[in-house]
């Protein structure tokens, strides 16, 4: 029975969006082709009708995660009421989100076999990745594009390192140390930038004392 376009383009969608998840929650070599295409209720021989490999469903598939997360992220910043750090902190560092890698950001789930695949796949993922930073670069504090932009990077691999490592152990105090900790450290730092910003913005310069020079000795 042939399948209609718009039957077609959902069966795309639903592989997608099943991918996004899987990949994240097993890896990309954790899972096959075979078995992605049982968990999204389709056929294994339909695959190649919507994909040319799975390196192209790999690409397509995380290309779609990042550019998901850069939305949500992006709306994190634009409704935060204080530093958008802090605020992109509150909601990334949560046990939450550590806990549900197969909906959680792809960078922290996937970043280290991002890094071992083929050019199309990396590309994808930069392609994706790169607009988000280009717009923290504009929203964090800074005297300068160059140190808004290494802000906005420095801040960028601490979040996701965080949430690295805090899956990577055993011990769930320590985990949660983990996050408390980093998102801790982020809101110090923004605070003591605040105050320094404050305190230079309301320095007032000393007024330069006009008194009269030395009095003149008189002549004896």
């Amino acid at each position: 029975m042939k399948v209609s376009r718009a039957q077609a383009a959902e069966n795309r969608e639903r592989i997608l969006d099943v991918a996004t998840r899987l990949f994240r929650e097993r890896g990309i070599d954790g899972i096959g082709v075979s078995d992605l295409m049982q968990a999204a209720g389709l056929t294994h021989g339909g695959f190649y009708g919507h994909f040319e490999s799975k390196e192209d469903l790999v690409a397509q598939a995380c290309a779609r995660a990042v550019s998901r997360m850069r939305q949500n992220w992006t709306n994190v910043v634009d409704q935060a009421t204080g530093d958008p750090l802090e605020a992109l902190a509150a909601t990334y560092l949560t046990p939450k989100h550590r806990d549900g890698a197969g909906r959680g950001c792809p960078m922290a789930a996937l970043g280290p076999e991002i890094a071992r695949q083929g050019p199309t796949v990396r590309r994808a993922f930069t392609d994706e990745l790169r607009p988000f930073l280009d717009y923290l670069s504009r929203v964090v504090q800074g005297s300068s594009n160059n140190l808004r932009r290494q802000k906005a990077l420095a801040a960028y691999a601490g979040l996701v390192g965080a949430l690295v490592v805090s899956r990577a152990v055993d011990d769930p105090d320590l985990s949660n140390e983990i996050l408390s900790a980093v998102a801790t450290t982020m809101h110090h730092n923004e605070a003591i930038e605040r105050n320094q910003a404050t305190s230079s913005s309301g320095r007032s310069r000393t007024p330069v004392s006009k008194g009269r020079g030395p009095k003149r000795q008189s002549k004896s």
